[in-house]
């Protein structure tokens, strides 16, 4: 009978210990194993989350099936208190032990935001304001001309006011970076007029290969002592540099009283119309080198341009004949 319930005791001992080896086996198996996820994802994980929250927050999202197991293995393999809080990308099919490495080692996901050319400081800030994934407040009544218009990358959770920075940090040695390497007797004397020139050369033309063009009668004009003329500072003055214009000018517009009008005024207007890019500010101190006076819309996205009065008003003719052409 000793014997017997010896035997009954050591298989009892070997089939526990097979149970639990085959336990602990089926246990890692599971955690290296593809898991639920159909089509890629991406999870905040909050700052001060647990390894518990973010496993809760993992199977929720169908990035694992089992959140016990997701404990187990990442306290096991050391990971559990090494997690990080932020936006994180997770693959189809992405194992428990993988989404975990994912949470201690990967970079976490950029954000993007494009800022395009040509926009108010107010545009500017409303898209910032509008940007999911950032927080924080946001400044007003900033003058325009500040912001460089570009593709920035962030993170979920930084602040607009840090975005915003970054985009004013960048003007300013875009700015610094094109007077530096300024033509020769140009009209613009400082950065900042070459800044005020760029962002009407940012409003007349959106066509890359025109802006030096563009850039290069304005300075004849401005060395000549002839009125810029630029319809979109009429538009600026009409608005009060609130808002676009959102309609045609008219002739009356033309004679506002506005230290923006550039048909009443001499020279330059006392800032900006608008937030430059980095290609209008590189023409506005690398003018082309010609003796065009004027440019007018030739219906194609692009301008005509002219040396003389005569050539140019031979170019609205035309321009006006097409218009009146395309009316229904």
């Amino acid at each position: 009978m000793r014997r017997l319930a010896v035997r009954c005791l050591v298989a009892a001992f070997a089939a526990a210990i097979l149970a639990v080896g085959g336990g602990i086996l089926w246990a890692w198996n599971g955690y290296r194993a593809p898991g639920p996820l159909e089509e890629a994802t991406t999870l905040v994980v909050p700052k001060g989350a647990g390894v518990k929250e973010i496993a809760n927050l993992l199977r929720d999202a169908g990035v694992i099936d089992n959140a016990h197991l997701f404990i187990l293995g990442a306290q096991y393999k050391k990971l559990a208190r090494k997690m990080r809080a932020g936006e994180f990308a997770f693959a189809p099919h992405i194992s428990m032990r993988d989404a975990a490495a994912n949470l201690v080692s990967s970079e976490t996901v950029k954000r993007r935001l494009t800022v395009p050319e040509g926009l108010l400081t107010a545009e500017v800030i409303a898209l910032v304001e509008k940007a999911d994934g950032l927080v924080g407040d946001v400044p007003y009544g900033l003058p325009d001309g500040i912001y460089l218009p570009e593709t920035y990358f962030f993170n979920y959770g930084d602040t607009r006011a840090a975005v915003l920075a970054r985009m004013r940090t960048n003007m300013e040695k875009t700015l610094e970076e094109a007077w530096a390497a300024r033509g020769e007797d140009i009209a613009v004397k400082t950065p900042e007029e070459a800044l005020i020139l760029a962002s009407i050369i940012e409003k007349e033309t959106g066509v890359s290969a025109e802006r030096a063009r563009v850039s290069g009668v304005f300075h004849n004009r401005l060395q000549r002592k002839m009125r810029l003329q630029s319809d979109p500072t009429v538009a600026y003055a009409v608005t009060d540099g609130g808002r676009p214009l959102g309609r045609p000018l008219t002739r009356a517009d033309l004679y506002i009283a506005s230290p923006y009008n550039t048909y009443t005024n001499w020279g330059l207007p006392p800032g900006p119309i608008t937030n430059p890019g980095r290609a209008s500010l590189e023409a506005a101190v690398n003018p082309t080198n010609s003796r065009e006076l004027y440019f007018v819309a030739d219906g194609t996205g692009g301008h005509a341009f002219a040396r003389t009065l005569r050539e140019h008003n031979r170019n609205v003719l035309k321009w006006r004949r097409l218009q009146r052409s395309q009316k229904p």
